[in-house]
């Protein structure tokens, strides 16, 4: 099996913590070069030293905020005018507050869709040329398995992670004869920041304790655990690897079973 990421670059969106973190180590250990993405330039420099500690290259990053779409764009053409593009999209940005959808308002799902679905576009149009050159391409889209069976309590999150869904669908069929894939990892309920945020914020609404709303995830899920992000991103790592060529348009569970729905 190839999973051989030599001569390969790799974008990493959110990647000073969390999912995208892990998964801009598991791409570096099999031999890319990163670039991390991220709005905090303190923690970016942190996050490089690691990154060159394991592949010994020069791995780079673009200071952004996903919340203005403009400012990525410009950020991101700026780098790779002055240090070219890359083969390999890690799309992952936190998740839309967690609330009912009944309460939410319009500017939420506005705020939402600009900071998954635009600046996922906005990232795909900068690097696609670049895949198509070079007849090798992965966008790797990290979303959630409310694509598959919506999440109670995560209405806007439910609704903009289905359109980011269907948007890679729809990029699927128009890149594949160039060589280029676009999948969906669907994490479940994964130990981050994030998750302790989710289960916090549900503890104070149901006034629970924080190990009753956690057990209680728990039991929902058939291996009896969180994941670790290091196993989301093994699913990134190996989808972004000459191996997966002919896997493409799908969404991959990485969620202990607890998805009810195949």
């Amino acid at each position: 099996m190839n999973l051989d990421l030599s001569n390969k670059t790799a974008f990493v969106c959110g990647s000073t913590q969390g999912i995208g973190k892990a998964a801009a180590i598991e791409l570096a250990l099999l031999g890319a070069k990163v670039v991390l993405i991220a709005r905090n330039e303190t923690v970016l420099k942190s996050t490089l030293e690691e990154i060159n500690a394991i592949n010994h290259q020069k791995n780079e990053y673009i200071i952004a905020d996903f919340s203005e779409p403009e400012q990525l764009k410009l950020a991101v053409e700026k780098h790779i005018s002055q240090h070219g593009a890359a083969h390999i999209l890690v799309n992952n940005t936190g998740g839309p507050p967690a609330g009912k959808i009944s309460d939410a308002k319009p500017q939420e799902f506005l705020t939402a869709f600009n900071n998954h679905l635009i600046c996922n576009h906005i990232l795909a149009e900068a690097l696609l040329p670049f895949m198509k050159q070079e007849k090798f391409g992965r966008i790797i889209n990290i979303i959630s398995t409310s694509v598959k069976q919506p999440l109670k309590g995560l209405g806007v999150s439910n609704t903009i992670r289905a359109a980011v869904a269907n948007w890679a669908k729809t990029l699927s069929f128009e890149v594949a004869a160039h060589g280029i894939t676009v999948n969906n990892v669907l994490p479940g309920a994964t130990s981050t920041a994030r998750l302790q945020g989710i289960i916090s914020n549900k503890s104070l609404k149901m006034n629970e304790s924080i190990d009753k709303i956690s057990q209680e995830m728990l039991d929902e899920i058939p291996a009896g655990r969180f994941a670790a992000a290091e196993e989301i991103a093994a699913a990134v790592a190996f989808l972004a690897s000459p191996a997966a060529a002919y896997i493409n348009g799908i969404n991959v569970p990485v969620d202990g079973g607890r998805t009810t729905c195949l």
